[in-house]
């Protein structure tokens, strides 16, 4: 029995030696260990040895097999060696990157995002950010929202208790805190901290108590924009748009200004928006974002005197112009971690 052990590890050592690929590895493994492999069928006349004999056998056998492991072990590391050389074309560099691991790329919402500031950026506005953890007084009052206003709701804001309270508000009593319900408050703090005239885009997540559906979604990305000035007039206003939208939606893109009410502007507009780049839905005015001239009552609660100093403001969801640039029809597949949604825009 030893010496019919010792033939077969002598022969696999032999044999292994022509072995070069994967598939003649299977083969030679399969000829030792396999089913009916030269040391499998040793192994299965041990049950027809003596109780003397069966000790001494299985201590040779076990010898023998961890012989032939080691030879397999050395074989499949031989031939992944061969495998990644002929996928380079040449030895084995081992300084480079693995193969595989896959690139990523950026979010479909991010890629948007920076998008709109380039063409910002482009009429001289800067990106200014704030938090998103905010007082009521920033994101309702300074912006002369009355308090029955309905936005105001414990069934359209979300509160934080009374531990998240703040005094950061710029009058007396404790305030309500809240997650912010849109990126304006950025504007509120860009005008209690900057002295005119100033030029912002404010990119940023909001929170509301909105039912997730192919539409909306709890969580979600504005982008507004503030232009305080002296004699800022609509036809500024227009103009801003239309580059925007020109630079975002090709040339041919048009824009139409529909009045609306807005607590914080005076006159207040909806924007549409008609390109014939939206693939179904091209030629149809779609309504994008909302707008106006800043209030002067926001610009007082502010501290800006409203006599001296007049403003631009607008505001869009980021995940809106994404959809529509991108042809996406549900919200939610932004949030999904789908790879195979996303890989699209790698």
């Amino acid at each position: 029995m030893q010496q019919q052990l010792a033939s077969i590890v002598d022969a696999a050592r032999q044999d292994s030696v022509a072995v070069t690929t994967r598939a003649e590895m299977e083969a030679f493994k399969a000829r030792v260990v396999g089913p009916n492999g030269s040391l499998t069928q040793v192994m299965k006349g041990l049950g027809a040895l003596s109780k003397e004999e069966r000790p001494v056998v299985g201590r040779l056998l076990n010898e023998a097999k961890r012989e032939i492991e080691e030879l397999l072990a050395a074989l499949l590391a031989k031939v992944e060696d061969a495998e990644i050389a002929d996928a380079l074309g040449a030895p084995t560099d081992p300084s480079l990157p693995s193969p595989e691991v896959p690139a990523g790329s950026a979010h479909p919402l991010s890629r948007t995002r920076e998008r709109i500031l380039a063409s910002f950026r482009k009429l001289g506005l800067t990106v200014a950010e704030g938090p998103e953890v905010e007082t009521e007084w920033h994101c309702f009052d300074a912006l002369n929202t009355p308090a029955d206003h309905p936005a105001r709701d414990m069934q359209d804001t979300l509160y934080l208790p009374a531990a998240f309270r703040s005094a950061d508000a710029p009058r007396k009593g404790a305030e309500s805190v809240l997650l912010r319900t849109h990126t304006s408050s950025v504007q509120v703090r860009t005008m209690l901290s900057r002295k005119p005239p100033f030029r912002i885009v404010a990119p940023g997540r909001c929170f509301r108590r909105d039912a997730v559906d192919a539409t909306h979604s709890a969580n979600f990305h504005q982008v507004e924009g503030l232009w305080i000035d002296r004699q800022v007039t609509l036809a500024d206003l227009r103009g801003v748009l239309d580059f925007f939208v020109k630079e975002t939606f090709g040339p041919d893109a048009e824009i139409r200004l529909r009045p609306s009410f807005f607590p914080f502007t005076e006159p207040s507009f909806e924007m549409d928006l008609r390109s014939p780049n939206l693939g179904r839905l091209s030629g149809r005015w779609l309504e994008i974002m909302g707008c106006g001239l800043v209030d002067p009552k926001v610009l007082e609660l502010c501290g800006l005197d409203p006599k001296v100093w007049s403003g631009l403001a607008f505001g869009l969801g980021l995940e809106r112009i994404a959809m529509l640039v991108h042809g996406i029809d549900d919200i939610r597949h932004f949030y999904a971690n789908d790879a195979r949604f996303l890989r699209q825009f790698a």
